[in-house]
Formats: C-alpha cells, structure tokens, sequence
C-alpha cells in the first residue's frame, strides 16, 4: 500500500531546509478549523523554500491523480504507486496538501494549487461511494482557506494573513474568483447528488483522520468533538452549508449572491 502522509509526516518531507516554521508563538496551535497556523512571513517567490514548497504541492497532486487513475487499473505487485480503495483515503492524502499549503503562509501558492485541488476533488469524489465525514472534513478546511483568503485575514481569529500587509492585492484576480465561484456551485450541487446515495461505512468509521462539526483533526490524534451521528436530515443541512463562508465573500467581493438551485438557500449564512 502507498504511503500516506499526514502533516507531521509531511514535515520530515522536505530534505535540508524543511517545511517553511509556523510563527513561533502560542497562536501556532491548530485553529477551530484544524489548520496549522500560517507562518509569520510568505516566502520569497523564487527562494529555495518557495521553491520546495511548490515541488511538494506538484509532486503530492501529480501522485494523488496517479492513485486515482491506478484505482481503475489492475493491480501490479511490482508498482510502487497503489490505487485508492475508498474517499477516505483520497481525502486524506489532499488534506494533507492542503495543511503545507496553508502553513506556507504564501498566497502566491496557495491561490493556485487550492483551486487546483478543490477542482481535482469535483472529479475523484464522483467515482467512489460517498464518505460524508471526511468529505466534509475536507471541504470545511478549503471553505476556511479560500474565505480568509478573500478576506485577507483569518476568518476565526482575525488575524491578518502573511502577505496581505499592502491590502487584497496579493490575493484572488477576478479571474480566480470566478473560477472559484464556479467550482464552489458545482461542487454544491454535486454534493447534494452524490450523498443520495448509500454511504460507504468502513471509510467513514473512527479510524480516518478527520472528524466534523468543529471541524477537522486537530493534526494530533485527538478529536475536536464528539463523533457525529449521520442521518439524512444532518447531510441535507450540512449540504447546505459546504462552502458557506466562501459564498458570503465571494458574493461581498464580486457583488452578487452564490446560492445553488439544488440546495435550499435559507441553511446559508450571509453577513
């Protein structure tokens, strides 16, 4: 079985210069999202350690989309890269990423390889049996990411985000948001299709590295909350909250609402 990297594995990843240091202060703890806290400074574009980072987000997202493709394909003993057998597993492998990417404190990262990984999950989640609990996991800590991003500050702590000193400039161009605004609809909808169907037990058990309603692991083995029960109602109204707090910037920054036709509009908060 391949490898799976979680973030403290993630850490050792890097030779020589390691992961870029979270500030070193008591902030560093994980916040209500389960994201590390960004560093202090975004990288240089072009250094050594931005440069790392970039490879890591590349390498770990060209093996992620390998996985996948494997798992349509018969087994080969003699093949290093092994196919993924459930949503779990996808899941946590782009969660992973996605916690270098956030403690890289580097929007010039970040804005890309997120868009990217939020489109490449629209296309892995369709091919497995839905897994609600670390399916919104996952989709809660991107909702995190891009809605501090439009903000230029966190949206829990408020604090201010590394690079963002000069205003939103280092942030989303238009033409990120309505990309951003596009998959946000389309994996909204998808959602609502894809968890009316029988959920995969086994992948969804304690033993992934995710929980929700708080959110997400808190990287440490331990649990943000008590374990949640799924019934059909709770993944109706949790349907209607997937990207919520990125609906409400987008909408602030590019002047319109985002609300699926799929999904009833009273469950999202709007500021």
């Amino acid at each position: 079985m391949a490898e799976q990297y979680t973030y403290e594995q993630s850490v050792g990843f890097f030779p020589g210069a390691g992961l870029p240091s979270p500030a070193p202060s008591a902030s560093s703890a994980h916040s209500i999202s389960g994201l590390p806290h960004p560093r202090q400074r975004s990288l240089r574009p072009g250094s050594n350690k931005e440069s790392i980072v970039r490879r890591y987000a590349e390498e770990r997202l060209l093996n992620t989309s390998r996985r996948y493709v494997k798992k349509f394909g018969n087994p080969d003993p003699a093949d290093t890269v092994v196919g993924f057998r459930n949503f779990g597993q996808v899941c946590r492998e782009l969660d992973g990423i996605v916690n270098v990417l956030w403690l890289s404190g580097t929007p010039g990262l970040q804005i890309p390889f997120l868009l990217r990984l939020a489109s490449d999950f629209t296309q892995y989640v369709r091919s497995f049996p839905p897994a609600p609990r670390v399916t919104f996991a996952l989709l809660g800590k991107l909702d995190h990411c891009f809605a501090s991003i439009l903000s230029g500050q966190d949206i829990d702590s408020k604090e201010a985000l590394p690079g963002f000193e000069n205003g939103l400039r280092a942030g989303m161009t238009v033409t990120d948001m309505v990309r951003c605004r596009s998959l946000v609809e389309q994996t909204r909808v998808l959602m609502v299709e894809i968890l009316s169907g029988e959920v995969d037990e086994e992948d969804d058990s304690d033993e992934t590295d995710t929980d929700h309603d708080g959110g997400m692991s808190n990287n440490n083995g331990g649990q943000t909350s008590a374990p949640w029960d799924i019934d059909e109602e709770r993944l109706h109204i949790d349907s209607a909250r997937i990207y919520e707090n990125t609906i409400v910037r987008l909408g602030a920054r590019l002047g319109d609402a985002i609300v699926s036709e799929n999904v009833p509009d009273n469950d999202v908060v709007c500021s």
